[in-house]
């Protein structure tokens, strides 16, 4: 892979208002600090979970899914492992786009979007207008993305703004692989159970057993994908005794049985290379 301007994102993208901008990047063990663009970013990821940041959410993105990240959206990118490969496309909004591209989501990729951004790794940097055929079919991609993104994961976790539920979330965290029952949870951080189901709702507009039903997932996810585990192994280590029980919670969540995501996770990975 040709060296990279590890600062592209910041001099390159909106250099060229109307283009679409276009980079493959291995990124190492680098993060990609806090910035913004005037154009939208479609990031796609392989080699592991990435963590996209902003002012109110982490965002966890799996392989085979892709964020959206709409224009003037600050945000920056922490990769889970040395591996990962950032594939970006971002491309000009109109105001008269679809509401779609003003809101940032996770979205799983289908056979026909990841054919497509397998084509697009022959592209980098600026596409005009004027490079008919690739400019065209970029832009084919930003169209089809509504009509195929139906289901926006919620693959994203909200920062506690209140410090004593930011106490009870650490806690959380750290012990993923024990039970966790509400009522014991509350007694130790001196709340009753109804004020600190009150203060999940307000604070966070998710329930407990939401929060936490992510917060495993998203574990889960990294165990995996980059530790490889085995599903058995992946669901022990965040809590499940039954498998089936965390495989049927994994699909609900991910979209797919776990078994399944790290066979097309593997099968993914090999077709962009």
């Amino acid at each position: 892979m040709p060296k990279i301007d590890r600062m592209y994102y910041l001099t390159e993208v909106d250099k060229q208002p109307r283009s679409i901008y276009c980079m493959h990047d291995l990124m190492g063990e680098n993060d990609v600090a806090p910035h913004a663009h005037h154009k939208g970013q479609f990031l796609y990821t392989q080699g592991g979970i990435v963590h996209v940041v902003t002012p109110q959410k982490t965002y966890f993105l799996p392989a085979r899914h892709y964020i959206w990240i709409p224009p003037g959206v600050e945000h920056s990118i922490h990769p889970g492992s040395p591996d990962v490969i950032m594939r970006n496309l971002y491309f000009p909004v109109e105001s008269d786009d679809k509401p779609f591209y003003f809101e940032t989501g996770i979205y799983p990729v289908n056979d026909l979007l990841l054919q497509m951004v397998i084509f697009s790794n022959q592209w980098s940097g600026d596409i005009n207008e004027g490079d008919k055929s690739s400019y065209w079919f970029a832009m084919a991609l930003k169209y089809i993305l509504p009509e195929i993104s139906m289901y926006n994961l919620p693959l994203a976790l909200p920062y506690a703004k209140d410090k004593r539920l930011d106490k009870v979330i650490r806690f959380m965290e750290d012990n993923l692989q024990e039970p966790i029952a509400f009522p014991e949870l509350a007694r130790r951080f001196g709340f009753s159970e109804r004020s600190l189901s009150r203060l999940f709702h307000k604070d966070l507009a998710m329930s407990f057993v939401q929060y936490l039903t992510i917060q495993r997932m998203l574990r889960a996810l990294r165990f995996l994908l980059e530790e490889r585990m085995s599903v058995k192994e992946a669901a022990a280590l965040v809590g499940y005794n039954s498998v089936p029980t965390f495989s049927t919670t994994f699909y609900k969540v991910v979209g797919i049985r776990p078994s399944d995501y790290v066979k097309m996770n593997d099968l993914s990975h090999e077709k962009l290379f």
